[in-house]
């Protein structure tokens, strides 16, 4: 899978640690950046994420800060980005599931190393299941963007 990988500063370290992880599972990574620990701001790296999405550079995305907060925040407003903070697997995994996330935002201050792993491979082993219930309620989620994008 083609994953685009974005962090600030905050986000630096463990964003190398999931790049050289992604690799060693035979995942091609986009690094996006950043690379090194001056500051950065947050709403690039989403927006980095979803210009790779959207131009199909990659399938999904996993972005870090210090609270997976702001980079989930920023990269909502991208039409197409689905981004939720996922700090257990469960959460990681259904809402790829149920919700057809395609952006996993993730916390360095909040999670280690070996949770980020898990997360990352709870995220990119789930597939949107297509029920019925969950396709009805996407579209709706759908709906909701292409109206905002006309105001």
């Amino acid at each position: 899978m083609r994953i685009a990988l974005a962090a600030d500063h905050a986000g630096y370290e463990l964003k190398g640690d999931l790049a050289a992880a992604l690799r060693a599972l035979g995942h091609e990574v986009l690094d996006l950046g950043t690379h090194s620990t001056a500051a950065v701001d947050y709403p690039d790296c989403a927006e980095s994420v979803a210009a790779a999405l959207r131009d199909r550079r990659a399938d999904r995305g996993i972005i870090v800060c210090g609270s997976g907060a702001g980079v989930s925040i920023a990269a909502n407003k991208f039409p197409g980005v689905r981004a939720a903070v996922c700090h257990d697997c469960y959460t990681a995994r259904q809402a790829v599931e149920h919700d057809d996330m395609n952006v996993l935002c993730l916390g360095a201050r909040v999670i280690g190393t070996a949770v980020a792993h898990d997360l990352a491979a709870a995220f990119l082993g789930a597939a949107f299941s297509g029920e019925e219930r969950h396709r009805r309620r996407l579209d709706k989620i759908l709906a909701i963007e292409r109206r905002f994008a006309r105001t």
